[in-house]
């Protein structure tokens, strides 16, 4: 049984969404001091986390910067709030996912089980490390080293830069890569992928790798390789 804390500070919306996700064997924890937020998540140790942005106390981006300088833990965020720049934040924050309320249930729990089924079962391949333009990449660890140094990646990125690099010097469409990582390309938006791309090429940039990675208009995107001595 997979343990999910929601953090959401409306009562009924809390209890209706426990009782949905209890149905489907989900054992599910609230918040009970909102200024405590990131102490409670560590004691109860989930397996996801799902999110309000609008909290008392502190917003939902705070707890999500808290959460992922400690954890790579699996993030979808809700919003009742119709601003495009939500969803960018989120992403940028390191969210594996984003739903607008009000949503249907049956897409939250869509989002729900492809998110735990991509970070739970992927790395179960007996290949868990990849040499890739000099570095290596552990898909366990979630982690890219170099000489230049190491960075550690969250759960999104680390399956892109695998689904780019497991195809090396062929571009990826960028529909294979949602439906990939999403399951469904109905649950998820377009702008959504490029975030988490960026985001992704941003992180490599750390220890100069974030060229390998090239963005093919109206195509997809390709993972150079190149050989090191």
């Amino acid at each position: 049984m997979f343990k999910l804390l929601l953090i959401e500070d409306d009562s009924s919306l809390f209890n209706e969404i426990k009782d949905r996700l209890s149905q489907w064997s989900y054992d599910v924890h609230g918040i009970s001091d909102f200024s405590k937020v990131f102490q409670e998540f560590t004691e109860i140790k989930p397996d996801l986390v799902i999110i309000d942005i609008q909290l008392p106390k502190y917003d939902g981006f705070h707890w999500c910067r808290m959460i992922r300088s400690h954890s790579n833990i699996p993030i979808i965020f809700l919003s009742s709030r119709d601003h495009p720049s939500d969803m960018v934040m989120s992403m940028q924050l390191g969210a594996d996912d984003f739903m607008q309320k009000p949503f249907h249930f049956d897409v939250l729990i869509a989002k729900i089980q492809a998110t735990l089924r991509r970070v739970y079962n992927y790395n179960t391949e007996k290949i868990a490390l990849k040499t890739w333009c000099g570095a290596t990449v552990d898909y366990e660890k979630n982690t890219v080293s170099n000489e230049t140094g190491l960075i550690e990646l969250t759960k999104n990125e680390i399956f892109i830069l695998k689904l780019l690099i497991e195809q090396k010097n062929k571009i990826v469409s960028r529909e294979d890569i949602i439906n990939d990582l999403w399951d469904d390309k109905r649950f998820i938006s377009d702008n959504t992928l490029t975030v988490n791309v960026n985001r992704l090429r941003k992180r490599l940039d750390e220890i100069d790798l974030g060229r390998f990675i090239e963005t093919k208009v109206g195509q997809g995107y390709i993972a150079l390789e190149v050989e090191y001595q």
